[in-house]
């Protein structure tokens, strides 16, 4: 929460205990070693109060006493000096309500403008290091749908945690070793000797798509027919090694395309190289939980809740695809020591993600240093129809298909408006339409009307500043104060946003703060003839600009000044 809020929240705490001892000095309430602690907040009516507390509920049995009958005892001894609380009142059955002063509200809208682009942040994380890896797409063809919104949900958590204190990077893991890479090999293999007259036919479950013909091609082109007399193993290797860098390179130009810039790009085929893949396996032996069976290796997955063992090593000793994304883990966790590993999957990985814990566990890592946030699918809505494939390419539609018909500040905010375990219909339509209906042009809207209204203030002579506290003060209408309260609400929802691995928070919040600008703006005069009110409405304009750039800096969606 911000410093402020936290401050109230503290004031209240210290005025409720300092009023119970002095109520227990003077005999009006027996003596407690230990009072059970009580909940400090807002109340869902406004009306009601700023903070709502329950201590003279929780104490009725400690006391002996009815709970307003405590409220009462405990308000006849509370201070209000040299605290943001004005006044307070008891209401049903014993609740204490606390209304905030004018300065409150006055330090909340100066500490937004002072703090500006800091606004928000917190050291909540303590610097903990976080590794957050997302898309992590197989390097063999393009990157679909589920792809996009796995990277806008990865690329804005990262943000959010970083701003609520942790140290975060971000990582994509390239899948460049085993049966993608072979069924890569294979499809290409077919390909470049179709181009020289070999009629051996594509197997069903190899790769079909266009660019497994554009890649032979361009194979051909540069070596002509001279790894057709060659052994099937180079070339396959040589095709590979032409190919491969060239999809991992159009990976992250379609993924800067997006705005996602990683910190890391951590090849599979490195824990080969350097032997960490093996040294699992072995790992795993001395741990006393595999057993051979039929010639293969097993993990007793079920000596740690799993519903199944499974194979490590199959018995012609080739490593099953589990082993290296344990090892993968394992470096992430006891090699890169990063406090917590966060996996942004599909859920169709929910059983995946037990048997990687299992095995962490056996390890002797503790597993609970291992987060997955698993997002559901996404489908895309045109004209009210779902649709599976682009008008345009009459292909199924990539990431790179999607940006071309909907603008990336779109889809950025498009994914990160559901919760990442619920079902999400893309609406194509919306996605470009210029109208409050969008949600991403609503909020951007707020923003540049805020800024024509102090571009337009500053037109007619009116330079703007910095309001004083006794003019701040003068904010007092329901749709200022609620505006205010909202601003106040950024520290809390980011560090929320955090704990929960859920961005929509964010998204919900800027979308609730742009509808509360618009109702101010619409009861509230900006340019009034008392300058101090309307200094201090500016202000308050401003600092709600602030907090919407923020929001959406941490997005990467862009905040116009112009519209």
């Amino acid at each position: 929460m911000s410093v402020l809020v936290k401050s109230a929240k503290e004031q209240i705490e210290k005025i409720i205990k300092e009023a119970v001892s002095a109520a227990t000095a003077n005999g009006e309430l027996s003596s407690a070693d230990v009072l059970p602690p009580f909940s400090i907040q807002p109340p869902a009516n406004r009306e009601h109060g700023d903070y709502a507390v329950n201590a003279a509920m929780v104490w009725a049995k400690t006391f002996g006493k009815a709970p307003r009958m405590i409220a009462e005892t405990i308000l006849k001894y509370a201070k209000l000096d040299n605290t943001y609380i004005e006044k307070y009142e008891i209401a049903g059955p014993g609740f204490i309500n606390f209304f905030l002063s004018d300065l409150f509200y006055a330090d909340i809208v100066a500490d937004v403008n002072k703090l500006g682009s800091d606004y928000g942040k917190s050291d909540f994380g303590k610097g903990k290091k976080i590794l957050v890896e997302f898309v992590s797409a197989n390097p063999t063809g393009p990157m679909h749908i589920g792809n996009a919104r796995g990277g806008a949900l990865g690329d804005c958590l990262a943000a959010v945690l970083e701003s609520a204190g942790y140290y975060t990077e971000r990582e994509f893991y390239i899948n460049d070793a085993g049966n993608q890479i072979n069924k890569f090999a294979l499809s290409l293999d077919i390909r470049y000797r179709q181009l020289f007259g070999d009629k051996e036919e594509m197997p069903e479950d190899s790769y079909h798509g266009e660019d497994i013909i554009n890649h032979a091609k361009a194979f051909a082109e540069c070596f002509g027919d001279l790894y057709i007399g060659k052994t099937e193993e180079e070339r396959k290797d040589a095709l590979v090694a032409f190919a491969l860098p060239k999809n991992i390179e159009g990976l992250k130009t379609d993924l800067q395309k997006y705005r996602i810039k990683y910190d890391t790009w951590f090849k599979e085929s490195s824990l080969h190289e350097n032997g960490e893949t093996k040294r699992i396996i072995e790992l795993l032996r001395e741990s006393g939980h595999t057993y051979t069976e039929e010639g293969a290796l097993w993990f007793k997955a079920t000596d740690f809740g799993c519903d199944k063992d499974f194979v490590l090593v199959r018995a012609n000793g080739f490593p099953t695809y589990v082993v290296p994304d344990i090892a993968y883990h394992y470096n992430k966790l006891e090699v890169r020591k990063f406090d917590k590993a966060i996996d942004i999957l599909g859920a169709d990985h929910h059983g995946y993600v037990p048997r990687l814990k299992a095995a962490l566990t056996a390890l002797g890592v503790d597993a609970d240093r291992l987060d997955a946030v698993l997002m559901q699918m996404v489908r895309l809505v045109k004209e009210g129809e779902v649709i599976k494939a682009s008008k345009r390419s009459g292909k199924a539609i990539t990431l790179v298909t999607l940006l071309d018909e909907v603008p990336i500040d779109a889809a950025r905010f498009f994914f990160n408006l559901r919760e990442p375990n619920s079902h999400f219909d893309f609406d194509l339509d919306l996605a470009v339409s210029e109208s409050n209906s969008n949600p991403v042009y609503y909020v951007q809207y707020a923003y540049a009307r805020i800024c024509s209204i102090i571009r337009n203030i500053e037109a007619e002579g009116i330079k703007y500043r910095t309001a004083t506290a006794d003019e701040l003060k003068l904010l007092k209408t329901n749709e200022e104060r609620e505006l205010i309260i909202h601003l106040s609400q950024f520290t809390d929802e980011i560090i929320q946003s955090a704990i929960s691995y859920d961005p929509a928070r964010i998204t919900h919040y800027v979308l609730d703060l742009a509808t509360k600008f618009h109702k101010f703006y619409a009861v509230c005069r900006v340019k009034d003839n008392d300058e101090g009110l309307m200094f201090a409405r500016l202000n308050l304009c401003k600092a709600t600009a602030v907090v919407i750039k923020n929001v959406l800096d941490m997005l990467k969606i862009d905040a116009p000044e112009k519209m």
